[in-house]
Order: structure tokens, then sequence, then C-alpha cells
């Protein structure tokens, strides 16, 4: 008589399971000081165990400084041409939301007005989104055209994301970005 093997455990998707965590992490950071967040509380809200976040992470301060880089979003949100970058930029926004939960953008609307986090999170937000954006425009005030862009960015994931306009949601992310891709691409190309 021949017995069925045992059946491998389920393995965990890495990738989903590092997601998840800088999810949690995100979420909590926007609700609560960085002082008074545990890993224990990142790992309930992501549904793993603390060591599995050690293992990603390191420690609390490398899953932190993580979280408040906006370094990889800041890699899709602009790697489109210039002359689409607006439409890009809407879309991949709302794709975020829908497809993912989060916003490349909004966390910074959540950042702590007091404390060294929230200064660290908005330097790294002139740096990585910001600065990066005006170095990529050529004419006058760059600078200032590259913030009123992503500030248009930052209200449309507003009214998609938490304001949840039924809709702007109901449109679907190619119809918005058809519609607000120009607004953001006049600051983009004057």
């Amino acid at each position: 008589m021949t017995t069925a093997p045992t059946p491998a455990p389920a393995r965990r998707d890495a990738e989903a399971t590092k997601a998840a965590i800088l999810k949690a992490a995100r979420h909590l950071l926007a609700r609560h000081a960085h002082a008074d967040i545990t890993l224990k509380a990142v790992a309930e809200r992501a549904g793993v165990s603390p060591p599995l976040v050690l293992k990603y992470f390191g420690n609390k301060d490398a899953l932190f400084a993580r979280v408040m880089s906006f370094d990889t979003d800041a890699d899709d949100l602009l790697d489109a041409p210039l002359d689409g970058l607006g439409r890009h930029m809407v879309r991949h926004v709302l794709a975020s939301q829908r497809d993912r939960g989060a916003d490349p953008l909004l966390r910074i609307a959540f950042a702590p007005l007091h404390g060294d986090h929230g200064d660290i999170l908005r330097a790294n937000f002139r740096a990585q989104v910001t600065d990066r954006l005006a170095a990529r425009l050529t004419g006058p005030d760059a600078g200032l055209r590259a913030e009123l862009a992503v500030a248009a960015l930052i209200g449309v994931g507003v009214m998609y994301g938490i304001a949840r306009g039924p809709e702007v949601r109901e449109a679907g992310p190619d119809e918005v970005a058809d519609r607000y891709g120009p607004l953001v691409q006049a600051q983009l190309t004057p």
C-alpha cells in the first residue's frame, strides 16, 4: 500500500509579503508617532510574524527608512516621456490606488506636522519626487511648476482614495487620465 505524499507547505510570496509589511507600516505611521509603533503591531496589521518583518527589513529603523522613501514610487511615477508625462502620472496614481490600495504620493498628506520623522518624510518627498520632476522640466520656474503638477496629482488622489468620489472612481484611471492629464501636463510643458 502506498501513501500519498505529504503536500509541501504553502510558500509565501516574498514580494507580496514585503508589500504587505510596508503598507501596514505606512498605515500605522500615518496614525501614530514612530516611537509608539512596535514591530509586533506592524506584523499583526500585515498578517505576518514579527520575525518575518525582521527577516525582510532587519530592524525597525530600516523598515521605517524604507517607508519614508519615495524613490521606488518616483521611478514608476516619472517613467514616461515628458510630452505624455501628465497623463501617465494621473493614470499611475489612480491605478496604484485601484490595484494596490496605495497611492504613490498620498502618504505625504499624512506626514506628521512636527518631529523628525515628518521632516524626513517631507525632505524625501521634495528630493525624490518634486525636485526630481523639476530636473526634467525645461523653461522658467521648473520648481514651481513641478510642485503645482504634484499638487494636482495629490488632489486627484485625495478625491479617488480618501473622498472616494463616486464619479471619479466609476470613470476609471484611463478616462480620468484623459481628462485630468492635460491639467497636469500644462505645468510640465509650458
